[in-house]
């Protein structure tokens, strides 16, 4: 990882990389805000600890989702270092997600209470 010295001029991102990694993120959040509507409110079951962690981890990543396109609009987000950051916390994101998503299988199948 280069570190950005600010008295060196960065090239400027290449046409289509910040309204591409826009586009993602939006997908992105419509998956989860989808996924937390059906599981959260229209799925049958009980709600158990496991659920509840499943939610909890769930609403931590569309967050962060909202937090990496808040970044990706941002006119700084232009500059490579910036975009990388971006690009970053969006990965987070969905880590974040991936994770609620198995919690949830979890918490469906009733393997764990």
């Amino acid at each position: 990882m280069t570190i950005h010295d600010p008295r060196k001029p960065q090239s400027p991102l290449p046409a289509g990389f910040r309204q591409g990694v826009i586009s993602a993120i939006t997908v992105v959040i419509g998956f989860s805000l989808l996924f937390l509507r059906y599981w959260g409110f229209e799925s049958k079951g009980r709600v158990t600890a496991t659920a509840v962690v499943a939610g909890v981890v769930l609403m931590a990543a569309i967050l962060l989702e909202f937090y990496a396109l808040f970044r990706a609009l941002q006119p700084e987000d232009e500059q490579v270092s910036e975009y990388r950051r971006t690009l970053r916390w969006f990965m987070a994101s969905i880590v974040v997600l991936f994770a609620s998503i198995v919690i949830a299988s979890i918490a469906t199948t009733g393997i764990a209470p």
